[in-house]
């Protein structure tokens, strides 16, 4: 999910594996529930990591699938990215499960700038130049695939 700030800044959560201290920033987002929708798994997911429950959710504007090893598990997984314009909040961690709170997160709003200078990982790898492109361009009229 991308959280857009009048300021053009996306709202990032950092996740740190303890186990394999490897650390990434990520949107807000996660899995469909059985019986949902992926808008309806989006408001659920950033109600449940920001704690934002009241906003417009935009368009789904960007794809991928990827695959991933987590805990010795293999997992392929399809995004959606839906886009909405959000003023400014103090995001929450009340909303996360406790494996989730294990991973250490943290919230930061992030202008595409701040991520395309940034030694950080991010997830999608690109969302620095993406992100600047979606800003400059305007929301495309069907969703784009944009790979790992």
């Amino acid at each position: 999910m991308l959280l857009l700030d009048p300021a053009g800044r996306v709202l990032l959560v950092r996740f740190e594996d303890r186990e394999t201290d490897y650390a990434w920033w990520a949107t807000p987002g996660g899995g469909i529930a059985p019986g949902e929708s992926a808008p309806e798994a989006a408001r659920r997911e950033v109600g449940e990591e920001t704690g934002l429950r009241e906003f417009s959710l935009g368009p789904c504007v960007w794809v991928r699938e990827f695959e991933f090893t987590w805990r010795d598990r293999r997992y392929r997984q399809r995004e959606q990215f839906f886009v909405a314009r959000v003023d400014e909040f103090e995001p929450t961690l009340e909303g996360f499960e406790s494996y989730e709170l294990d991973l250490l997160p943290e919230h930061r709003w992030w202008t595409a700038d701040e991520i395309e200078r940034s030694p950080e990982r991010f997830a999608p790898r690109r969302l620095g130049s993406m992100l600047r492109g979606l800003l400059a361009d305007g929301l495309p009229e069907s969703p784009i695939e944009i790979g790992t």
